[in-house]
């Protein structure tokens, strides 16, 4: 069982970025009902109301305005990224995953800010493939990295760490896959979407998931530790795509995906694709990021969190995946 964390110091203030996201959502809703006074950043909808919750209307490039939320806060909770594998958003990957981070980093520095945790990505770590373990002590390496956006990740960390060289109290997590309901043409929602609507094909890639109630725990239980200048990956099992789409098809009942994507297929996909994008002008369904990405196995090594969190466990995948299937199923999206 996780450990309790009811406990917290209801005194503190927190600032969060990335509040309407994925994770962000779900940690604001966490951290909402323990008594914190929280300031959460959001760019165009206030997505819910809350007595502790302070929205505050802006972005990541405004340090004007940064500086001012961060007077008197405690902690702060970097969840905001801008996550692209289509080489067209390299400019907005590298403008909102790095100086975005260094204008966090800054305020944090300026106003004394006594805790950072910064979400990173196992896209920064310098992903080895062929079933080589993947630890955090791997480098990034642009002779044999491809993905913009593991770069952007990776300079993004590079912002945290140097904030840390100036004496800011930083913990860094590399979540694999976050799984949770949300956004059905978002993200990793769009996995469930994809099996709800009966897709036929699936790969023979391996990579590593997690419950997006596991990684706001662990940030959580992170934050209130005395660990800092550290980065963790947080992957709850490494599991091949094929059984994660059939676990999913038994959640909702559907037909799993029978149709195996060859290497040869894949890339006969992505390059249509392309095309497609160029006389559409509408993002493509899949790059060549995203075609080496689930062709790839990736097996993650989550020793080291649980060494330094030794009362946490992570949630078995199978029953994240009926949770998430179920209140998926309960979303208007889906009606």
């Amino acid at each position: 069982m996780n450990e309790d964390l009811s406990n917290s110091n209801n005194s503190k203030t927190i600032f969060i970025t990335g509040a309407t996201g994925l994770t962000g959502s779900h940690l604001i809703k966490e951290l909402s009902n323990r008594g914190s006074s929280i300031k959460a950043l959001y760019r165009t909808e206030i997505p819910f109301v809350h007595n502790n919750i302070e929205w505050i209307k802006g972005d990541l490039f405004d340090t004007v305005l940064l500086d001012n939320v961060m007077q008197g806060v405690d902690e702060v909770y970097h969840c905001a990224a801008k996550i692209s594998y289509n080489p067209k958003d390299k400019i907005e990957l590298f403008k909102t995953n790095v100086e975005g981070t260094a204008n966090i980093v800054n305020a944090c520095l300026n106003n004394q800010v006594k805790k950072l945790l910064h979400v990173s990505s196992v896209a920064a770590l310098g992903l080895k493939k062929n079933s080589v373990p993947i630890t955090e002590t791997m480098k990034w390496n642009d002779e044999t990295e491809g993905s913009v956006y593991g770069k952007s990740k990776y300079l993004g960390e590079m912002e945290v760490w140097r904030g840390i060289a100036e004496g800011l109290n930083a913990v860094i997590i590399n979540p694999s896959v976050i799984l949770g309901a949300g956004d059905w043409n978002k993200g990793s929602s769009e996995i469930f979407k994809t099996v709800y609507k009966e897709f036929p094909y699936y790969s023979d890639g391996v990579a590593g998931f997690v419950d997006v109630k596991d990684v706001v725990a662990i940030m959580i239980s992170l934050m209130q530790s005395d660990i800092v200048a550290e980065r963790f990956i947080v992957s709850a099992e490494n599991v091949k795509y094929k059984d994660l789409f059939t676990m999913i098809a038994a959640a909702f009942q559907k037909k799993a995906p029978y149709k195996k994507v060859t290497p040869f297929m894949a890339a006969v996909i992505w390059r249509i694709e392309k095309f497609k994008s160029m006389i559409t002008g509408k993002p493509p369904f899949i790059t060549k990021e995203t075609a080496d990405t689930a062709l790839a196995k990736l097996f993650f090594d989550n020793t080291k969190l649980l060494k330094s969190l030794p009362g946490f466990q992570y949630t078995p995948l199978k029953k994240s995946i009926e949770r998430i299937c179920s209140e998926l199923l309960e979303m208007p999206q889906l009606q």
